[in-house]
């Protein structure tokens, strides 16, 4: 398989050296002062790269009929925009806020708990990620998917970063050196405490997961998630 990796900061090299491990080939290395003139050389593209370049990386693939995974965070805004072009290539798309594989095992743990604690009033819920003091975008997308996911499923309707007035979720987001992820939820009553976390110990599961994903996607068309990569929806 050959593999554009748009954006090559360190997660862009982690995923190459597991692309490479697992036989693929890297057409071509995208940082701000490279041309996209190889894109067309790719089977498929990972976006691991900074919100400002993810739409342009994006459509651009689009237009070329290249199959995306982006990690990219922060250009969420733009998500439905990018959804629609690729149905009207007739593209491939996966967007995940978080790619490894144990988050998104973490991510149905978090909302099936959320449904279980639905009625338990006295439990109140918050949040706390922490990440690398390089990470320019917060909260985590992580956390907003864990968020939107417990919103789903009670009667929060937010999150926030700043102090939680009624029916909002409080994020708390941490920025500590060389901290790659980590991601707890709270339950919160007069007598107890239910917490779930899940935390990072390097890159390589992030990267691992968006190679296994691209290997998935590559001959397909449509817009997936990782539950469908990880075939969560099959209960």
């Amino acid at each position: 398989m050959k593999i554009a990796l748009l954006g090559y900061g360190k997660m862009g090299k982690v995923i190459e050296r597991i692309a490479l491990e697992r036989g693929h080939e890297i057409v071509l290395r995208k940082d701000k002062n490279i041309s996209f003139e190889s894109l067309s050389l790719a089977d498929v593209a990972i976006d691991f790269s900074i919100p400002s370049s993810a739409v342009e990386n994006i459509s651009t693939c689009f237009h070329l009929g290249i199959p995306v995974i982006s990690g990219t965070t922060g250009w969420l805004n733009r998500y439905q925009e990018m959804v629609d072009l690729c149905k009207a290539k007739n593209g491939s798309f996966i967007y995940g806020s978080n790619f490894s594989l144990g988050v998104n095992v973490f991510f149905e743990l978090n909302a099936y708990l959320a449904q279980m604690m639905a009625n338990l009033k006295q439990y109140s819920v918050s949040m706390e990620e922490i990440h690398h003091i390089q990470k320019l975008d917060a909260p985590s997308g992580t956390a907003i998917t864990l968020a939107e996911d417990i919103i789903k499923h009670s009667n929060y309707n937010n999150w926030t970063l700043e102090t939680p007035i009624s029916n909002e979720i409080h994020i708390e987001a941490k920025r500590i050196e060389t901290v790659p992820g980590t991601h707890s939820v709270f339950y919160d009553s007069e007598v107890d405490q239910i917490e779930i976390k899940h935390t990072a110990h390097s890159r390589e599961g992030f990267a691992f997961g968006a190679v296994i994903a691209a290997e998935w996607l590559v001959d397909k068309k449509g817009v997936f998630t990782m539950k469908d990569v990880l075939g969560l929806d099959q209960k």
